[in-house]
């Protein structure tokens, strides 16, 4: 895997300044380049701000945000991007300003640099054949502010070379972008129907159908978003709708070409009036014209292969914050219902066709599918990705029923020895998706909980048992279900990014998964109790130490060490080992006589006095009956074989989920603490 030690921005206006601050915070040397030093300044004293306001959320120590701004160096000499792996230009939305700018960076830069460009409305390749480098050019679409939003338009040209995609999504993985893969075509992928979204609605306005009151509220709640289009106009600019209009238009017709009232808006150079009043007469006009538009784009651009599906989606949720995106709100409203709303957009605008995405979906007259797992071969290894980042890759039903499909499909092919699991974006996998339990509850559905368990239970031993090589890639966060999953595998290769934890009993309920059981065979039942106990994290570092994890690597580190492990076979990953001295310290916390005081909310006697109180402590924000069982599982799966020990596990999933503390644990996570009567 190649590797990223330093890259350039230029620019230090907004876009530029945030996405050198975002690539500092995350560890990696950047160069932030101007034409002046005022402009420079700017941008620094922008960080700087940005980051004291984290300092006064307690998001950054005064220690952290020096280090950041040590990685940043800003200066007017653009032979400081020379030697850099990628360089980024963020400068302002002018063809000709930025034909010139990467000639000179052609000209400047290393032979190895990839260079790419910010650009949100023109073709990528038209830039790119600017230099002397197509193959190693790329667009990197980033959205404001891009030091807090996740999204990141990986936009390769025609001839952009597979190994400068693939640098590019680990430069977007390693500063923390969720990266979605997009055709260079005009507004890309969130463009393409986000500004037709807006576009429309001063349409709406320009025609009389309703007032902007009513327009604002109606797309609140028809799309589950916070502001509503004219509001979205004041903050980003007006200017700038006009300007993605006017370039969509261009390229595409009059359908996406600006209105004459969101022109001279612009032109009077003031911001729309918001307040007032909703006409609910109007409402259902508004949306359904809307939906015809922003869902009729969404499938055009699909059908003509600018983005999937799903990556459409993560856009508009990651990108745009969006509950729900485009597909999942065709699902939600209805195939047929989306169909003829769209119908009504095609017969008002002649050169706005229906997409043929959307007849076959009719003609099907079922629901768009999802794939969040992916399968790809590639020098012997099948790599598996959960690719679910805007749920932090949760599991839920869909997503292991299509683990288990990819993990098939794995094994049946004759060109992949051994198989990788990884997770998309900044998590390896966040657990369970927690909405999914307490829908099962409150609907008296726990059987369906427990078949679900168990269809995941005898994934996860068919991992633990295949005869081609399991390895888990832990570079990210890993929570419950996600542990359990790492846990699963034959070997586990992590990155100083990579952690595990087993956070259930917070949440009224226990690892229900094998994480118990295949915890207390790495590190006998006393460490797994503590783990299970407190839901504190184990960093990669601490896993490899108690020799959970197989190899500790850096991230451009991985390949190599992957093809190592692959090469050397198989080896009992439950092989015997002496754990380091601060383990054993609180694995004695959970020793008999330490469990039956810390089950009696006392404090254990003996060993470390100070982590016992810490342990008591913590215990005291867990539901008692989730502590209570999980230590009974432990106890009871000493000597029995994994299958067995699975159905212990298995038969306590009811009594658990029947339990208000679980319904209260669940329902309130991520919201409040949840306030547990042992019930």
């Amino acid at each position: 895997m190649a590797q990223i030690n330093q890259i350039g921005v230029i620019g230090a206006g907004n876009m530029g300044s945030g996405i050198a601050q975002k690539i500092a915070q995350e560890g990696i040397p950047v160069v932030m380049i101007d034409t002046q030093e005022a402009f420079v300044q700017r941008g620094l004293n922008t960080i700087r701000t940005i980051l004291e306001q984290g300092i006064e959320r307690k998001i950054f120590t005064r220690e952290k945000v020096d280090e950041i701004l040590g990685r940043i160096e800003a200066t007017t000499d653009m032979s400081r991007v020379a030697d850099a792996d990628l360089v980024i230009e963020a400068v302002f939305e002018d063809k000709n300003v930025k034909s010139e700018l990467f000639k000179k960076l052609d000209a400047i830069c290393q032979p190895k640099t990839i260079l790419a460009t910010n650009t949100s409305s023109f073709f990528v390749r038209e830039f790119a054949a600017q230099t002397s480098r197509p193959d190693r050019f790329i667009g990197l679409h980033y959205f404001y502010h891009p030091a807090k939003n996740r999204l990141l338009e990986v936009i390769p040209h025609e001839t952009t070379s597979k190994e400068t995609i693939e640098k590019s999504l680990l430069a977007a993985k390693l500063h923390g972008k969720t990266a979605i893969l997009v055709k260079d075509a005009p507004g890309f992928a969130v463009n393409r129907f986000f500004v037709p979204f807006l576009n429309e609605a001063v349409r709406l306005l320009e025609e009389g159908v309703a007032d902007i009151p009513t327009i604002e509220e109606t797309c609140k709640k028809a799309f589950r978003i916070g502001m509503g289009p004219f509001e979205l106009m004041n903050v980003t600019g007006i200017p700038i709708a006009v300007h993605a209009a006017t370039t969509l238009g261009n390229e595409l017709g009059p359908f996406y070409a600006p209105c004459n009232t969101l022109k001279a808006q612009m032109e009077k150079k003031e911001n729309w009036p918001l307040g007032g009043t909703v006409d609910e007469t109007r409402v259902k006009a508004v949306t359904d014209r809307m939906y015809g538009v922003c869902l009729g784009v969404a499938a055009a651009l699909v059908d003509e292969g600018v983005a999937s599906i799903e990556d459409t989606d993560r856009g508009a949720k990651i990108g745009l914050r969006w509950a729900l995106g485009p597909f999942e709100l065709m699902n939600k409203i209805g195939i047929d219902e989306t169909w003829r709303v769209v119908k009504t957009i095609c017969d008002r605008y002649p050169d706005f066709k229906m997409p043929a995405l959307l007849e076959k979906q009719k003609q099907a007259g079922k629901p768009f599918v999802f794939r969040f797992v992916d399968l790809d071969v590639q020098d012997g290894i099948a790599w598996i990705t959960i690719n679910r980042p805007e749920a932090m890759n949760a599991l839920n039903e869909q997503v292991v029923a299509q683990l288990g499909e990819r993990f098939d499909e794995a094994l049946n092919r004759a060109d992949a020895k051994a198989i990788v699991f990884q997770g998309a974006g900044k998590a390896f996998v966040a657990g369970a998706d927690i909405r999914y339990f307490v829908s099962k509850i409150q609907a008296n559905k726990i059987d369906d909980i427990v078949a679900f368990t168990r269809k995941g239970h005898e994934l996860f031993r068919k991992i633990e048992t295949s005869p081609k090589l399991t390895i888990a890639l832990l570079d990210g966060l890993s929570l419950g279900g996600g542990s359990e999953l790492a846990l699963a595998c034959q070997a586990i290769v992590a990155t100083p990014a990579g952690s595990i934890a087993f956070p259930e009993t917070g949440i009224g309920i226990y690892p229900g998964l094998g994480g118990m059981l295949r915890m207390a065979r790495h590190v006998g039942p006393e460490l797994a109790k503590y783990y299970t106990f407190t839901g504190f994290g184990i960093s990669a570092a601490d896993a490899q130490a108690m020799g959970i994890v197989t190899r500790l690597v850096q991230p451009e580190e991985v390949q190599a060490a992957i093809a190592e492990l692959v090469s050397r076979g198989k080896v009992d990953k439950y092989a015997k080992r002496s754990l380091p001295e601060r383990f054993q310290k609180l694995a004695a916390l959970c020793d008999g006589k330490g469990i039956e005081a810390l089950l009696a909310g006392k404090a254990p006697s003996g060993g470390d006095a100070d982590a016992g109180a810490k342990l008591l402590k913590t215990m005291g924000y867990k539901a008692p009956i989730a502590v209570r069982i999980s230590n009974e599982i432990i106890d009871c799966q000493v000597g029995l074989s994994m299958e067995e020990a699975m159905e212990v596990e298995l038969g306590r999933l009811a009594e658990i989920f029947s339990t208000a503390d679980a319904l209260e644990g669940l329902s309130t996570a991520g919201r409040k603490r949840p306030e547990f009567k042992g019930k």
